[in-house]
């Protein structure tokens, strides 16, 4: 890297600690802090909600696959996000936003303890804080492999700075940094993004694409190609529509942040759309990597290859600088909506007083609940980074996990399972869960679309049996389910217990 690109870096961390301390001003209690008080602009949250999805892992373990497989890259991830998201636009962004704005819920988990009851709650509180802790810790091993391979820095330093700097910003600033972070994060992808596509085409000729599939290897033109298989593709379409509709906490948190209902089903279709185009923008040119850069043994090093071989100094700093944003970001979000969790819905039952603190304290309280969480991560990503972690903790662990964490979670929200109770809450997902220890540990020979697709639909299906045979609905369960169907009405106040949260 040239000094050009590192002026370009350390601009862009600039402008994150401006963005940290700008926003710092717009945070003085915990609503600020994990829910912006319902005052992101829909357009500003549905960017956001599209960028969290985003880290390092695109540009290494997603790279690794568009290099050796082709297209398919695309039809298993973007776009199955893509279709879920539309979905859930009218059916979940909604709902979301409305337990912030009629009952004042400030974390994704915190309405469960009514509409289940507190243990269902703990279950998935710690259950879901775990995986969180380890799939962070795949993102920091991402990161570090770019830094690696751009600025040769050992990987433990690679961690250590990236986290750090993502605390310095995440813990003044709260969920408005996080969302103007994911802002930059966009213009910068784009920037990027246009930049790479253009250089690609340079290389190759003005009817790149077009021509580029009959040069490369067999198949690499297929939707289903290598290890990606029609069932995967499907399970994860079912996976996605749950993750990324408020399985992924932190997805929920930015409708949640919404003004309105109607604002965060906006938010959810600007979020869909760009899944469904963008990605193809990043992903032609990790495709078309093996004409430019051939005979790579280790297919998560095409994206350095193609950026090193094509982009001039200055752009390559840039492209480091997209990198650090997707990481950062969406750990970030990660980390205020673990924060959230921990906060509101672990800590309480832990330590009753937490609930009687000052609005000062707990906003202290959060902050330092954030550092502790991103030093957790960063150590776990020291202890276990190497070749391999990231696709496998991705794609085997979260996706697979993702689901009986979830469905409890999800279809608790919507009135078609009033019925089911904290019974077949439970029995979900830990039905789920075993599931997919089975599947991923014990049986020889398991496919991709058997370990994703299983455990949730092991949950899905024991959920909503169970449901039927034995309904616990109550009437201050369905009238929290009632409740988010439409909007409150202007100058509504919000309906917390005695202790500021949602009566349990």
């Amino acid at each position: 890297m040239s000094a050009l690109d590192w002026i370009v870096v350390a601009g862009y961390f600039l402008v994150v600690v401006a963005i940290g301390w700008w926003s710092k001003n717009r945070v003085h209690t915990i609503a600020d802090f994990f829910v912006a008080r319902g005052k992101i602009p829909w357009w500003l949250s549905g960017i956001s909600h599209h960028m969290s999805g985003y880290s390092a892992v695109m540009f290494v373990a997603f790279a690794a696959v568009a290099y050796n497989d082709g297209i398919t890259v695309y039809f298993w991830w973007p776009l199955t996000i893509g279709l879920g998201v539309g979905v859930g636009a009218f059916v979940w962004a909604a709902r979301w936003n409305r337990l912030r704005a009629k009952h004042d819920v400030k974390s994704p988990l915190e309405y469960l303890a009514r509409r289940y009851n507190l243990p269902t709650q703990q279950v998935l509180a710690y259950s879901g804080a775990a995986l969180k802790v380890v799939d962070i810790a795949a993102k920091w091993v991402a990161i570090s492999v770019l830094l690696q391979g751009f600025a040769d820095i050992p990987l433990e330093w690679g961690i250590i700075f990236t986290g750090i700097a993502t605390m310095a910003y995440m813990t003044v600033g709260g969920l408005w940094a996080d969302v103007l972070t994911d802002m930059g994060q966009f213009v910068i992808q784009a920037v990027a993004g246009i930049a790479m596509l253009i250089a690609v085409m340079a290389e190759l000729g003005a009817d790149f694409p077009f021509t580029m599939w009959g040069d490369l290897p067999d198949g690499r033109g297929d939707p289903v190609a290598g290890s990606v298989t029609t069932w995967l593709i499907i399970a994860f379409l079912f996976v996605k529509t749950f993750e990324y509709n408020g399985g992924m906490w932190n997805l929920a948190q930015r409708y949640m942040a919404s003004p309105s209902g109607s604002e965060a089903r906006r938010s959810a279709l600007l979020s869909s759309a760009l899944w469904l185009v963008w990605p193809l923008v990043l992903f032609l040119p990790m495709i078309a990597a093996p004409l430019i850069v051939p005979g790579l043994s280790n297919g998560e090093e095409s994206y350095i290859e193609l950026s090193k071989e094509l982009l001039p100094a200055g752009l390559i700093g840039l492209m480091l600088a997209g990198f650090f944003s997707h990481t950062m970001a969406m750990v970030a979000s990660d980390s205020n909506v673990i924060t959230a969790v921990i906060t509101r819905d672990i800590a309480p039952v832990l330590a009753p007083g937490v609930r009687r603190l000052t609005e000062r304290a707990q906003l202290t309280f959060a902050r330092v609940t954030t550092v502790l969480f991103v030093s957790l991560s960063m150590t776990i990503a020291i202890a276990t980074g190497g070749e391999g972690f990231v696709l496998d903790t991705v794609v085997e662990l979260v996706a697979a996990t993702m689901g009986p964490i979830s469905i409890p979670l999800m279809l608790g929200l919507l009135p078609w399972f009033r019925r089911n109770g904290p019974t077949a809450a439970i029995t979900s997902w830990a039905g789920g869960l075993a599931v997919w220890y089975v599947v991923r540990y014990i049986v020889d020979d398991a496919t991709q679309a058997a370990i994703v697709g299983l455990p949730l639909l092991t949950s899905l299906v024991l959920y909503i049996g169970i449901g039927l045979v034995r309904p616990e609905n109550t009437g201050e369960r369905d009238a929290l389910i009632d409740s988010l169907n439409t909007d409150p009405e202007p100058g509504a106040a919000p309906d917390p217990d005695p202790d500021g949260r949602v009566a349990a």
